[in-house]
């Protein structure tokens, strides 16, 4: 990862928990747990060991923990093999691996392109 890329990316570590709304204008990793909404500017990476207990807002994710709640991106939403998410979904191009989990509805209309 190049400086450029580090100095743009919000990490939260396993272990730590964070309640209240977040807004983090570039990319965004959550290896802990986030009880509040969460809009982020750019990637939103979701490890194995993230929860996250609110709606979330991002350019595109990537997400392999817990979702409680409803998921909107500009661009591309990855759900990884572990992923549990429940809530909504709305995008504009999807990918759900294969084990996870969704209970929510998706719509991919052309207002998540904007």
């Amino acid at each position: 990862m190049s400086k450029n890329a580090a100095a743009s990316m919000t990490f939260i570590s396993e272990g730590t928990q964070i309640t209240g709304e977040m807004k983090v204008e570039h990319d965004l990793r959550v290896e802990g747990s986030v009880k509040g909404a969460v809009s982020v500017g750019g990637m939103l990476v979701l490890g194995p060991t993230g929860r996250i207990e609110g709606d979330v807002g991002a350019r595109s994710a990537t997400l392999a923990g817990h979702i409680t709640g409803n998921v909107q991106t500009v661009e591309k939403l990855v759900l990884e093999g572990k992923t549990v998410l429940l809530g909504d979904i709305q995008t504009r191009e999807l990918v759900i691996q294969e084990g996870a989990i969704f209970q929510g509805r998706c719509a991919m209309e052309a207002s998540a392109r904007t």
